[in-house]
C-alpha cells in the first residue's frame, strides 16, 4: 500500500471513530507517519506514491490504534507546539493549549522590553507559560516553580533543549517554596475545573493528571489560595494573571477586588471568552 493510501484509509479511521473533520484528521494522520519515518511534510508529497515498508507500516498502524482510542497527540508524539516553542510532553504534565497563549500575550504586554523585570511562574508543569515568557524577554529573570517533581523535571528539559537560560526552576506548592521573595508579575494557569465536572470524562482530560485539573467543588480552590498569598510575594503597582474558566472570570474578578487589587480586567480567548483575568495590586 503505497504512503497516500495508508494516510487515506486513517484519515476515514480517524473521522470516523474520533468525529473529526477531514482537516484536522488527514493532519494527525501526516503527523503520525512523519514521525514513524522522521522526515517533513515535503518529503511526504514528494513520495507519496511510494510503498510503505512493513515495520514503518507496523510502527504506524500502533501509533494510530492509540489515537484512535482517544490518547491524545500530545502524548503519542511527546511534544506540542506553545507560542513557537517545541516543548516535550509527558503524561504527568498538562497539554498546553492554544488559549493560554492568551495569557502570555497579556504578560507580555506588561512586562518592559528591555528592563529587568522578576517574573513568577506558579505551576509551570511543562515550563510553557515561564519558557515563552522568558523566550521573548530576555532581560526578565523568570522563577518556574511546580508541586510535581516529574512535571518539573519536563519543564528543566525542555529549558535546556530550547537553549533560554532566564528561567529558574523550583519544586514549591504554590508559594511554599518562595518564602520572603517579592516579584514584579505573577501568571499561572491553575487547575480550575470543578470537581465532578463531566468534561473530566471526555476527550484528552482523560489522560492528563488529577491534580493538574480539579481544584475544589467551583474549581476556585487554588485561585483562591494564590489571590490571597500573592499580596505578599507581589511589588506595589505589580501584576497578577490568572488564567480561569469559561464561566469563571467575574468570580475570579471579585476575589481580586477583596483583595485590594485594582485596574481589574479580562482578556478574551480565541473563542473570544473571558480566559484570562489580571490585576495591579496595591497596598493603600
Amino acid at each position: 500500500m503505497s504512503i497516500h493510501a495508508r494516510l487515506n484509509a486513517a484519515q476515514q479511521r480517524l473521522k470516523d471513530t474520533l468525529g473529526l473533520n477531514s482537516r484536522e484528521a488527514r493532519l494527525e494522520a501526516r503527523l503520525l507517519l512523519q514521525d514513524i519515518l522522521g522526515v517533513n511534510h515535503a518529503w511526504l508529497l514528494s513520495h507519496e506514491n511510494d510503498a510503505l515498508e512493513d515495520q514503518a507500516g507496523i510502527a504506524f498502524q500502533s501509533l494510530l490504534t492509540r489515537r484512535l482510542s482517544g490518547e491524545p497527540m500530545a502524548h503519542i508524539l511527546g511534544r506540542r507546539e506553545f507560542f513557537g516553542l517545541d516543548l516535550g510532553v509527558t503524561a504527568n504534565t498538562l497539554i498546553p493549549r492554544p488559549d493560554t497563549e492568551t495569557l502570555v500575550e497579556a504578560a507580555l504586554q506588561r512586562i518592559p522590553q528591555n528592563a529587568p523585570c522578576k517574573v513568577l511562574d506558579l505551576g509551570t508543569g511543562t515550563g510553557a507559560i515561564a519558557l515563552a515568557i522568558a523566550s521573548r524577554r530576555p532581560h526578565a529573570e523568570v522563577l518556574a516553580v511546580d508541586f510535581s517533581e516529574t512535571a518539573l523535571q519536563v519543564a528543566i528539559d525542555n529549558a535546556a533543549r530550547l537553549g533560554i537560560s532566564n528561567v529558574r526552576f523550583l519544586q514549591s506548592n504554590w508559594f511554599s517554596g518562595v518564602a520572603g521573595q517579592i516579584f514584579d508579575i505573577i501568571v499561572s494557569n491553575p487547575p480550575y475545573i470543578a470537581a465532578g465536572d463531566i468534561h473530566l470524562t471526555r476527550g484528552d482530560l482523560r489522560f492528563e493528571p488529577l491534580s493538574a485539573l480539579v481544584s475544589g467543588d467551583d474549581g476556585l480552590d487554588d485561585i483562591w489560595h494564590i489571590i490571597a498569598a500573592t499580596p505578599q510575594h507581589l511589588n506595589q503597582n505589580g501584576w497578577l494573571l490568572l488564567e480561569h474558566g469559561y464561566d469563571q472570570a467575574e468570580r475570579v474578578a471579585g476575589l481580586m477586588r477583596q483583595h485590594h487589587f485594582l485596574e481589574i480586567g479580562h482578556t478574551k480567548d480565541l473563542a473570544q471568552i473571558p480566559r484570562v483575568t489580571f490585576g495591579q495590586f496595591n497596598r493603600q
